[in-house]
């Protein structure tokens, strides 16, 4: 009875289940025709090629408008492994042309097959030259992608200005705006001026047939876009000053640092020993790299803005203008110098001169002693409780002149320079210190370390009586009226303009009447200096040296630091006198001397054993 009906409604199942099914493929295709692109984009991938159109990245001129840095033409050889020609091609041609090892070229080839239809990059730096020499050939599945490479006319400059490099996979997991391929700067000024040099990168999109070949671009360019290159700079540098503070620094290990003080524009800033910049452009760039990386001497190391010297007797100024702002010191307050300043056992020994002395003669001559009492007054002032409290505000000085922290400039990798705390010596004295204990301090030394950037910078602080703006290396960039607004801001210390007049007086009669600084004499200059001679474990002490000049409305302020140079009249003092000359004057009116510094080498132990 129940059979047909059975029979039936299987029936009846079967064409729902059919219909469902019918329904169903039919639903997928108009999803597929009508909504879903993917497939578009996979046809599409097979016959459009994305070609990346790298800008020209911006360039570099000083302050007088001369090129530091151009970007010159050239090629980066890509392959796409799919398609290339399966019957092979003619590889010691491709080599000869384009100056590549085979054995380069089949590597690359062979990891370009892990990703066959991705584009892998095969040699860069291809001149135009040799990249229409390679276009004469037809080589399939190859083609050029223009770039630019950075060119140094004047060949000065590289630590300060920075280098391009390849981008590596730990910076692109930090960057996503780049891509593998892609070139970045990584030090100096490529560095902190990236956003702006870099440019945008546009695209071209051709249309390629089965064989790789290029038939045109795709709607004739409708969504190409067009790269926009990169900003150009103007610097703050002299580049004349630049060379000629390179040319001084040769054969010895430190900086030389140079500030326009109404300014804060940093006119010359030399790292020693540097290094040519072209040789870390091209193929041969790793090899260099490599070899400057093992150089004991770390030619690429900035010492200008990131070693930590002892600042030696030129921190005597700060210790001055603490002790007048804090009330302890007044500028015709004596003090006497036996051969040097004794408390119980300890002695700080000092040179020969006049006793007992004040304030300007104790500056103009360097005096140790002099500087022990004022900077242990300062630490037992009776207004504060204890020495240790006396210290915190020592050190609150000092930072407002810029040690112990990054001042703010343009500079990336500017270091800090290091002040040590009150924590710091409570650990290493097991809280039982006074300020006998740190006496050191009171000449520079001890645990106190500064760059070269905040040693000229201090001597544009005492040059504008007080205040300084942030150094810095650009002075304009393209297409905008100013720069961070932070660059110009006055940035004060603590301590009153009326207390530098003396510590001025000071520097002045150092040069001019009688003191460590008299070689630093130039007629008509009103020169202000002091000299450092700061301690070195290693071997020969530092010589050291700032200035500025003239006078009044100073136009320069400088600061030299030669390690292993002996006294501070002794290296430093006449590279900055000779820097000093030729900003002020245009030229050198003691060719003996410059001839003399010129050719001094420093055999310094610890690099060269």
């Amino acid at each position: 009875m129940n059979g047909p009906v059975d029979g039936f409604a299987r029936m009846r199942l079967l064409q729902g289940i059919v219909i469902f099914v019918f329904v169903l493929l039919v639903g997928r295709l108009a999803w597929l025709q009508l909504f879903d692109s993917r497939y578009e984009e996979l046809a599409k991938a097979n016959v459009l090629r994305h070609v990346v159109q790298y800008p020209s990245r911006g360039e570099v001129l000083d302050r007088n408008g001369e090129f530091l840095v151009q970007s010159r033409e050239c090629y980066d050889l890509m392959v796409i492994y799919r398609e290339l020609d399966k019957r092979g091609f003619d590889t010691a041609r491709m080599c000869r042309i384009l100056g590549l090892s085979v054995a380069k070229l089949n590597r690359e080839i062979a990891n370009a097959r892990m990703r066959p239809r991705a584009p892998r990059l095969v040699s860069s730096y291809i001149s135009k030259e040799d990249k229409l020499r390679f276009d004469e050939c037809n080589f399939r599945g190859f083609y050029m992608v223009y770039r630019t490479v950075r060119r140094y006319p004047r060949k000065v400059g590289g630590n300060l200005l920075g280098f391009v490099s390849e981008v590596t996979s730990e910076y692109l997991k930090r960057h996503p705006y780049y891509q593998a391929g892609d070139y970045v700067g990584l030090t100096g000024v490529e560095s902190a001026y990236e956003t702006v040099m870099r440019g945008e990168k546009g695209v071209k999109i051709q249309e390629v047939d089965t064989h790789g070949e290029v038939k045109g671009s795709y709607l004739d360019g409708r969504y190409d876009s067009l790269p926009k290159p990169g900003r150009n700079l103007v610097s703050t540098i002299d580049t004349r000053l630049q060379l000629l503070g390179e040319e001084l620094m040769h054969g010895k290990v430190g900086a030389a640092v140079a500030i326009e003080p109404s300014t804060g524009e940093i006119l010359m800033m030399v790292s020693s020993p540097t290094y040519d910049p072209d040789e870390l452009v091209g193929r041969g760039r790793g090899n260099n790299y490599m070899r400057m990386l093992r150089n004991k001497r770390r030619p690429l190391f900035n010492r200008a803005v990131k070693a930590k010297y002892p600042p030696g007797s030129t921190f005597k100024i700060v210790q001055g203008l603490i002790g007048l702002q804090e009330g302890v010191l007044r500028p015709s307050d004596l003090h006497a110098c036996n051969m040097g300043y004794q408390a119980g056992r300890q002695r700080m020994a000092c040179h020969a001169h006049s006793s007992p002395l004040d304030l300007r003669f104790a500056v103009a001559t360097s005096c140790n002693a002099y500087f022990c009492y004022v900077f242990r007054d300062i630490l037992d002032n009776p207004r504060y409780d204890g020495p240790k409290e006396g210290f915190d505000v020592w050190k609150e000085y000092v930072h407002s002149f810029g040690f112990g922290r990054k001042l703010g400039s343009d500079f990336l990798d500017e270091g800090h320079g290091y002040v040590p705390n009150r924590e710091f010596y409570d650990r290493r004295y097991r809280r039982s210190w006074n300020s006998l204990t740190l006496l050191s301090l009171s000449i520079g030394q001890g645990e106190l370390g500064c760059t070269p950037l905040q040693l000229a910078n201090l001597a544009a602080i005492v040059a504008n009586r007080g205040y300084y703006y942030i150094p810095h290396i650009v002075k304009q960039i393209e297409g905008r009226d100013s720069l961070d607004a932070r660059f110009y801001q006055r940035h004060y210390t603590m301590v009153d303009p009326k207390h530098f007049e003396p510590i001025v007086e000071g520097m002045w009669r150092g040069v001019n009447v009688a003191g460590t600084s008299t070689d630093a004499y130039l007629e008509g200059w009103d020169v202000c200096g002091k000299t450092g001679t700061a301690q070195n474990p290693h071997g020969k002490d530092h010589s050291t040296f700032l200035s500025f000049a003239p006078r009044n409305n100073p136009r320069i302020a400088i600061s030299v630091y030669v390690e292993n140079g002996g006294f501070g009249a002794s290296a430093a003092l006449p590279i900055a006198s000779l820097l000093e000359e030729f900003y002020l004057t245009d030229t050198i009116r003691r060719p003996e001397l410059f001839e003399r510094i010129k050719n001094m080498n420093i055999y310094y132990p610890y690099y060269d054993r």
